[in-house]
Order: C-alpha cells, then sequence, then structure tokens
C-alpha cells in the first residue's frame, strides 16, 4: 500500500502492484469509500488493458492510467491527449463500460531545467494536456507526481517547493485535480519570493530562453547559502570557507586541490613547492610527498565507496598536470646524475601493459583502468584498440612489462583473449593477465582463458578493484598466496560450470528444426512492406542536435561506475540516490555542457550506412539477392537455430523463420545499417591529452558512445518487436523521415 490520493472526502487506499487485483474485495470490505488502483498502462498489451480495466470496474475501484502507451511515455501534449484519449474511449466505452468520474489520469509530469532545450517545454506540455484531456474525457481526473518536476535541483529544497507551488498554481486553473506532492512543506503562492517566483514561472511556462540558465545561477547562490549555514557562519562564509585553502602551507594546498579535483592553480603551486628547497630538495619530493600523500587518500575513499569514479578522474588530471610540469626538472636531474655516474639506475614502478584486443575499438573502461592505476604511481603503456596478439606480446617483452591488461566490449573479444593467453604461454611470458570489460565473466576467465596460461589471470569487475589485484600480484610477499587462492577458486568454478552441463538436455538439430515456427505467409493479413529502395544508400553529416532526444543515459552512467539503488537506479532517478545521487547530477552537467560544445562546433561527425535487400529464407538460413528479379544470390547468411530442451517450449527459432521461405512466392525483403558518430574522435581526444585532462577525454568517448547508440536508435525508433526491420528513408537533409514495418 501506498500514501492515499483523496478523491473523495472519505479514506482512500492506494493499491501499486497489478498482482493484488483479485484480492481487491478483502480490502475494499475494511473501507468506507474507494480504492484506487495503479497502474494501468497500454505500454504490454492492449489486452491485458483492457483485462485489469474490467477487474478493476468489477472490484469497483477508481484506477489512475498512466499516460503510456506501446511506444513509452507521453511527454507531448499531443501524445498526452492522444493516449488518454484512447484509454478513456476503450474504458467508458461498451467494450469495458468504466465509470468516467472513477477514471484518473496520470500525465506524467517530467523533469524541466536540465539544460536539454527539448525538455524545456515539459511544463507547458502537462498544462495545456490537462486543459485539453478535461475537455475530451468529461468526467475523468488529472494526477501527476510532482516531485520529477524540480530534480535538477535535488537537495535545494527551497527551489524545490516553490517550483511544485507555481506548477500547482497554473495547473489548478486548468482543471487538475490531485497530485502526489509534500504538501505539508508547499509554499503559498503569495509568499514565495518574488524573483524567484519570477523564475521559476518563465521555467514552467517556458516564456525566456534563458531561464534555465538563471535558475541554475540561483541554485547556485541557494547552495552557497546552504555551506554557508553549514560552515557556521553568515555573509560571505561560504566565500570565506573556498579562499581559506589557498592560504594554507602549499603542501595542503596541492593535497586539497587533488581531493577536491581542482586544477586552476596546481602548476602554480607546483612550481611553488619546486622552488622551495628547505621541504623539497628535488622535483621527486614533491611528487613522493603531498602529491601521493592526496593520491593515497582518494584511493582509500574511491576503496571504501566513499568517492566516486569521476571525482577520482578529476583528482588525475590534477595530478597529471603537477606531474607534467615537473617532469623537465626531474629528466633535468636524472641526466645529470649519470653523467657523474653511469651506474646509477632510478628505481621504477610497476609497469603495465594494456589493450583492447583484436577486433574491439571500445577503450572506455580500459581508459578509466590506465588513469586509477596511474594515479596509484603505476607505470601505464596504453597501447590503444584493435591491438593483434603478436603486437601486445612484443610490447610486453619490449617494455619489461610486469602485468598485461586485456579489455573487450563485443563476445569475439573474448576468443581473442584465449588467443592472446595461449600464445603467452608459448612464448613463455611470466607475467599476470588481468581480464575486463563489458563481455567478460569471472565464469569466462575461469573456464576459457585460465587453463591457458602458466600464471595468474584475474578477471577484474571494474576500476575500483583493479588497485588492490595488482598490489596484491606485485607484492612480494602476497604474490603466491593471491595466485593459489584464485586458480583455485577458479577450478572451483570450472567444476560446477561443467557439472551444470551435464544437466543441460538438448534436442538433435533435425528436432528443432520439426518444430521451427510456421507462419502461413499467403494468407497473412499483411504482406510485407515493399523498402522504397533497394541497395546502399549513405547518410552522412546527420545533425547530431536531431540525435540527442534519442539519448540512452543509462549506460552513460555506467561507464562512470555510478549506480544508484534501487528504486533510484535508472537515469533521472538516480539524482535522488543517497549515495550517488548528487555526483550523478554533477557529472550529467558535465556531460550536457560538453554535448552542446560537441554539437554547436561539430566536434564530431555522424555517418550511416543502410541497405536493404532482397531476401528469402531457405531453412536455417536467408538468401540475399542481387536484386528484386531475385535470380542471383549476392549472400547467405547463416542463423542458429534453438536446441537447448525446455519442457514449456514448443517451437524452436531460428532468426530465418521470420523471413518468408523461398517456396511460398512471397517476397520479402531485409535491411541493415552501421552507424558511428565517432569521427573527429581522434582530434578531440588529442586536445584533452594535450591538457592532461583525463576527465574530459573520458567524457568525450562516452559522450561519442551514446551518440551513436542514438543514432541508431533514431533509425529504428518505430521498429515493430518481433519483425524484421524495414526503414523508409527521405533523402531531404538526410534525415529519417519515416519508420515503418
Amino acid at each position: 500500500m501506498c500514501a492515499c490520493i483523496n478523491i473523495y472526502s472519505h479514506v482512500h487506499i492506494h493499491l501499486d502492484c497489478g498482482h493484488v487485483l483479485e484480492g481487491i474485495n478483502e480490502y475494499k470490505a475494511s473501507f468506507v469509500r474507494k480504492l484506487i488502483y495503479l497502474p494501468v498502462l497500454f505500454g504490454r498489451s492492449l489486452q491485458l488493458f483492457i483485462k485489469h480495466a474490467k477487474l478493476v470496474k468489477r472490484y469497483g475501484a477508481a484506477v489512475i492510467v498512466m499516460a503510456f502507451d506501446e511506444e513509452g511515455q507521453a511527454a507531448t501534449c499531443e501524445d498526452k491527449v492522444r493516449i488518454c484519449k484512447r484509454a478513456y474511449d476503450l474504458m467508458v466505452g461498451p467494450t469495458v463500460g468504466f465509470n468516467p468520474v472513477d477514471i484518473v489520469f496520470d500525465l506524467n509530469i517530467l523533469t524541466i531545467c536540465t539544460g536539454m532545450e527539448e525538455h524545456n517545454n515539459y511544463g507547458v506540455d502537462f498544462i495545456r494536456a490537462t486543459e485539453e484531456v478535461i475537455r475530451v474525457c468529461p468526467g475523468a481526473k488529472i494526477s501527476g507526481g510532482l516531485s520529477n518536476l524540480s530534480f535538477s535541483f535535488r537537495g535545494l529544497e527551497l527551489i524545490r517547493q516553490a517550483m511544485h507551488s507555481v506548477f500547482l498554481y497554473h495547473n489548478i486553473k486548468k482543471g487538475m485535480h490531485m497530485a502526489i506532492v509534500n504538501a505539508g512543506e508547499l509554499p503559498i503562492y503569495d509568499d514565495i519570493d518574488p524573483e524567484l517566483r519570477e523564475l521559476c514561472e518563465d521555467a514552467i511556462l517556458n516564456r525566456n530562453p534563458e531561464s534555465t540558465d538563471r535558475m541554475l545561477e540561483l541554485a547556485e547562490k541557494e547552495k552557497n547559502r546552504l555551506d554557508e549555514i553549514k560552515a557556521g557562519g553568515g555573509g560571505g562564509a561560504a566565500a570565506k570557507v573556498a579562499a581559506e585553502w589557498r592560504s594554507k602551507p602549499v603542501r595542503d594546498r596541492l593535497m586539497h586541490a587533488l581531493l577536491k579535483g581542482i586544477d586552476e592553480f596546481v602548476v602554480l603551486d607546483t612550481e611553488e613547492a619546486r622552488l622551495d628547497k628547505e621541504q623539497f630538495k628535488q622535483p621527486l619530493h614533491i611528487i613522493e610527498g603531498p602529491l601521493m600523500d592526496g593520491m593515497n587518500t582518494i584511493g582509500d575513499l574511491f576503496g571504501a565507496g566513499k568517492m566516486f569514479l569521476p571525482q577520482v578522474i578529476k583528482s588525475a588530471r590534477v595530478m597529471k598536470k603537477a606531474v607534467a610540469h615537473l617532469t623537465p626538472f626531474m629528466e633535468a636531474e636524472k641526466e645529470a646524475a649519470l653523467l657523474l655516474n653511469p651506474n646509477l639506475k632510478a628505481t621504477k614502478p610497476g609497469k603495465i601493459v594494456i589493450a583492447t584486443v583484436k577486433g574491439d575499438v571500445h577503450d572506455i573502461g580500459k581508459n578509466i583502468v590506465g588513469v586509477v592505476l596511474g594515479c596509484n604511481n603505476y607505470e601505464i603503456v596504453d597501447l590503444g584498440v584493435m591491438c593483434s596478439c603478436e603486437k601486445i606480446l612484443d610490447a610486453c617483452v619490449a617494455e619489461e612489462a610486469d602485468v598485461l591488461g586485456l579489455s573487450g566490449l563485443i563476445t569475439p573479444s573474448l576468443d581473442e583473449m584465449v588467443t592472446v593467453a595461449k600464445e603467452a604461454k608459448k612464448r613463455g611470458l611470466k607475467i599476470p593477465i588481468l581480464i575486463g570489460g563489458a563481455t567478460t565473466s569471472r565464469m569466462h576467465t575461469a573456464v576459457k582463458i585460465e587453463p591457458c596460461y602458466n600464471y595468474p589471470v584475474v578477471h577484474v569487475l571494474d576500476a575500483s578493484r583493479a588497485v588492490t589485484v595488482v598490489g596484491s600480484l606485485l607484492d612480494p610477499e602476497l604474490k603466491d598466496d593471491f595466485g593459489a587462492d584464485t586458480r583455485e577458486l577458479y577450478v572451483e568454478m570450472r567444476e560446477e560450470h561443467y557439472a551444470s552441463l551435464e544437466e543441460r538436455k538438448f534436442l538433435t538439430l533435425q528436432q528443432t528444426r520439426d518444430k521451427a515456427m510456421r507462419i502461413d505467409w499467403k494468407n497473412r493479413p499483411t504482406m510485407p512492406i515493399t523498402p522504397s529502395f533497394l541497395g546502399v544508400r549513405t547518410y552522412n553529416n546527420v545533425p547530431l542536435d536531431d540525435l540527442v532526444p534519442y539519448i540512452d543515459w543509462n549506460p552513460f552512467f555506467s561507464v562512470w561506475q555510478l549506480r544508484g539503488k534501487y528504486p533510484n537506479r535508472g537515469y533521472p532517478r538516480i539524482f535522488d540516490d543517497a549515495d550517488v545521487g548528487a555526483e550523478a547530477k554533477r557529472v550529467f552537467d558535465d556531460a550536457v555542457k560538453m554535448l552542446k560544445s560537441i554539437c554547436a562546433g561539430r566536434k564530431l561527425q555522424a555517418n550511416g550506412v543502410v541497405g536493404f535487400f532482397a531476401a528469402n529464407s531457405v531453412g536455417d538460413d536467408i538468401e540475399v539477392y542481387e536484386d528484386e528479379e531475385r535470380t542471383t544470390v549476392r549472400e547467405v547468411l547463416h542463423t542458429l537455430r534453438q536446441q537447448e530442451y525446455r519442457e514449456e517450449q514448443t517451437q524452436y527459432l531460428a532468426m530465418s523463420d521470420f523471413i518468408a521461405p523461398k517456396g511460398s512466392g512471397v517476397k520479402d525483403y531485409i535491411g541493415l545499417f552501421a552507424v558511428t558518430a565517432g569521427l573527429g574522435m581522434d582530434a578531440l581526444i588529442a586536445s584533452f591529452e594535450a591538457k592532461n585532462d583525463d576527465y574530459g577525454k573520458i567524457m568525450a568517448q562516452a559522450l561519442a558512445d551514446r551518440l551513436a547508440e542514438a543514432y541508431g536508435n533514431a533509425s529504428t525508433s518505430q521498429r515493430a518487436m518481433f519483425s524484421p526491420l524495414y526503414l523508409h528513408f527521405s533523402l531531404e537533409d538526410s534525415k529519417f523521415i519515416e519508420y515503418f514495418v
């Protein structure tokens, strides 16, 4: 049960789970008035929507209908009205016969002031939709969850509550009946500070293009005010606290800059420390002293979960700038020392060669691991992406590496890692191998890779564990026990894996082919649609601004290892997470700022290629033809058929089942596409590397990754779920105009 929504004058109960429908009568007997059941929506299926509506009606309950349908959440006024009118007609009409006064529509209050222009009209869309839905759906009520509106200002309750009050003030005039809101904290509209009230109205009503920036400026002032209160001071206390660290000794200033990720003064402070020969006789002493002390503290905080990856990357940027400033002086000292004593050898830290294996171009995770390890005084040799086995092993020998790190994101990378491990054994390498990347796992490492090599092979889940693992592998007192324990664990995992395989049953290929999905292609109500063209076309220089609305931000936060806890796992709810929310919001704001710069400056280029071909299936294969005549086979696509036995399964599928068979007389087609948004990335990365800015570099890579996926999402946004993909492209402006199946 959730908090009551007071539609009527008596007590109500709000049920928030589809599994309790059958038990509503039990609850209803205990209450005077209506039960409210949430949610009913189209998103899963029309039949399920009607079924739920009928059950709710049978039990005499009211219902909250969410503005979702098969295409997702309604954001615009038009979509909100369309979905609600459709639901209203189904429920009030003869199909269900629902009393309209028992229908409550949740029109989706969405977040404004995010820095993304397409979000600016969300408040206006809700207000307009409220009025229109009430007009076209007589008797229905309007509701919404108000906290979504102000997610951008998490932690700034003065601003959030003012936004809520202003929003309700305008919506109630349009007929809004209820909202989910902390009413006890809600200020009276007339009591809100006039400046704040005007800013809130500008943002909610989208009547000033500068409203988001002005709200952010106000938010910064409010944050400073709260900082003053926490510091126990009055006016100017926050500024005083901010300035205090600049008056501290240079050692403390360097450590503070590292911990806070402030690079503004680091070169100046590093030079001051270098000139202080009484405190730091050599430049190396600055690195081994305050800089490493600061990085060790950061490492401890990161390992304890008290500091997050974006903060670590920002600290690494400060460290790199300080070291870059000191490096020429250290090299000069080293050369002078070698002239005096040619037999002198400098001590070297552990050296780690890292590489993305052949066939894979993904390197964001690898770069993050490299930065984190570099922050802990390890020397990193980054070979980049698409590295052949020979290149990797040659580098290990030439660099006299202490550890090899292999990274990969796509499935073929797993096989390439096995190849590298086998070849490393043949060459007689005697260094540990680290395995990491999105498709890797400890089980795959244990089963496929570790048996191929005579020395430790360790799967590393993420950057936060890399330092501990490398430290254990290189520590003379720990490495033998750590290696033995890891190998023993992997042996146990292999035994469990092979034991589980014995329990699995498989049908023969012929048995599964006999149970393939059968489609009556000739008598289908609709035939495969003929694409508007056959062959290949390119779509270059697609405007990046057109791709931004299609970005899925959830993987972006995974890159930075920011993971909210239920119910705040996904975007934008992660901003409300008690542990990572504040840092996630800071990183997101940085991302939006850089994204605007990339789009405005055309720093990246998005290109795509699309192909449509005549095709028919032949058994488990798909024949792709040269032209519509279908006499010449251009290519054969081989597909795999399910063979694992499942008791409840009646059909065993292959992708070819979804293409009309060659002998059916039905002309079918297949479409393929490949997209990129990374053209120009090398120059962009180089600009950040020149500034020793790892944070900017990784941010740019993460955004390019999101834009590339957004390009794919844009090109398939209206695809049907279980059908082959057909796209209709217009040549005008090289944009995708219509998508259909």
